[in-house]
């Protein structure tokens, strides 16, 4: 395992020290871009999606609870799947309590939604000790329309933004032929009873809620997966699985 340079403590300060100016820089630069991530404009949600929840079916608009806003993460379980993917798991854990009340105290809400049957969320989340909120759209075009479920015979396929020809030129053709779940994160605001469209990630984006990579890249070691630099410093190079599992 190929550890850090050792050196002395005036060294390693004056590179702590160089670092910290990217660190700066970087912090900079996320600030503008968040600012410009607000810009954004907005598109009303206009057709009228219904999910099934604790309380029976509700509207979009219900998932709010309330706030202005709504951060909604698209946690895949396939309705033919036993179990939810393990790396969405990983993330919704991450979002626990705590998290959700921040987001309360700033008008926001916290949901997830996925195309199992509302019986399977709840009896996962009983077995694992979920108590975010969760909600099946299994009878519902959602997923479609938000590109988190991919079937070329209900819309057409477009991930990350990329329609039919930029995924063959990037790599990622299989997609089109592919039906089934990809991760997603959409944001939401509301005025009065209209419900906007504000934002949304896939691939890498998703790590917005991945906070034990965040953790992780502040150390030595790093995320410990095959991709990062300097290679070798990990004894075990991982698979990249924010689900953490060995």
């Amino acid at each position: 395992m190929a550890m850090p340079d050792v050196v002395s403590r005036d060294e390693w300060l004056a590179a702590r020290r160089a670092l910290l100016e990217r660190e700066k820089e970087l912090t900079r630069a996320r600030d503008v871009l968040n600012a410009d991530r607000r810009r954004l404009p907005m598109v009303r949600v206009e057709a009228d999606y219904r999910f099934t929840g604790p309380t029976g079916e509700v509207g979009l608009l219900d998932l709010f609870g309330g706030h202005r806003q709504l951060v909604l993460q698209h946690f895949m379980f396939d309705p033919a799947w036993d179990v939810p993917c393990h790396s969405c798991s990983a993330m919704a854990a991450d979002t626990g309590e705590g998290v959700r009340e921040h987001l309360a105290r700033r008008d926001t809400a916290f949901a997830a939604v996925s195309r199992a049957p509302f019986p399977r969320l709840a009896a996962v989340a009983e077995a694992r000790g979920w108590t975010f909120a969760w909600y099946s759209s299994a009878d519902s075009t959602f997923n479609h329309d938000f590109h988190t479920t991919l079937d070329a015979s209900v819309a057409p396929v477009s991930y990350n933004f990329r329609g039919a020809d930029e995924l063959v030129a990037s790599g990622f053709g299989w997609m089109l032929d592919h039906v089934g779940e990809q991760p997603g994160i959409s944001a939401f605001v509301r005025d009065g009873d209209d419900v906007f469209h504000t934002y949304a990630a896939y691939g890498r984006g998703v790590e917005a809620m991945m906070h034990g990579y965040h953790l992780l890249d502040l150390t030595a070691l790093g995320r410990q997966e095959d991709w990062e630099q300097p290679k070798g410093r990990a004894p075990v190079a991982h698979e990249a699985d924010p689900g953490f599992r060995s």
